[in-house]
């Protein structure tokens, strides 16, 4: 009779599965920045944290920098499909048929859900050489330029300063918010306002043309600062 081998006491070996590591290692790095942002962030401590070990997570990603790249391209996924849907439903191509108050409503809603991660894609996002490349921005400058050439808008909209202006005001407010609110209820009050404040802004602005006549002219189109050559 054949007898059967005695147990090494050694756990089976897991087959590998390439995607689902990577996948792990990018769950733990969102967890990381969540909590305190990319300041404190290395591979090593997402490693740790992915329960894999070092030299694995450095064959995904060699540096820091790698895996907040891939975590703020997975947060614009994120955030594409919050504001206008799923990404692959539009076939990747800019959504122009959203209201500008929902999608108002939307991005601020996902940057007082995601306040940290918001932040390391705004910053990604600014400093970036090729930002069209990302899909969230791609989409929302498209909308705001299709926007400005509408018998609604106001002329002489600087559509690339404006949605930089109103990105980089939705994902600071949170922090304002955090340290102003004292529970969930009054977060979402200051997300409202905050909402509320831009809608107004962009109906009303804050200043009344007639007094300011000569900015007026300078702002419009009309003055010496109307065009700054690149």
């Amino acid at each position: 009779m054949k007898k059967t081998p005695a147990s090494s006491g050694k756990r089976p070996r897991r087959q590998r599965n390439p995607e689902r590591t990577r996948e792990a290692i990018l769950e733990a790095a969102r967890e990381v920045l969540a909590k305190g942002g990319a300041e404190g962030l290395s591979v090593a401590q997402v490693a740790q944290r992915a329960g894999v070990n070092r030299g694995t997570a450095y064959q995904y990603f060699l540096t820091r920098e790698q895996l907040v790249e891939a975590t703020a391209k997975w947060v614009s996924d994120k955030l594409y499909q919050a504001v206008f849907g799923d990404i692959d439903a539009s076939g990747g191509k800019p959504v122009t048929d959203v209201d500008p108050k929902e999608i108002t409503d939307r991005v601020m809603r996902f940057a007082m859900e995601n306040p940290e991660l918001g932040r390391v894609w705004l910053f990604e996002l600014l400093s970036s050489r090729r930002p069209a490349s990302d899909p969230f921005w791609q989409a929302y400058e498209s909308k705001y330029a299709a926007f400005a050439r509408t018998e609604h808008a106001q002329p002489g909209i600087d559509v690339e300063v404006a949605a930089v202006m109103t990105l980089v005001s939705t994902f600071l407010w949170p922090v304002w918010a955090r340290a102003h609110a004292r529970n969930a209820q009054e977060r979402q009050d200051l997300g409202r306002r905050f909402t509320r404040e831009v809608l107004r802004s962009s109906l009303h602005g804050t200043l009344r043309p007639e007094k300011f006549r000569e900015l007026d002219q300078r702002v419009s189109g009309n003055g010496a600062d109307a065009k700054v050559e690149k």
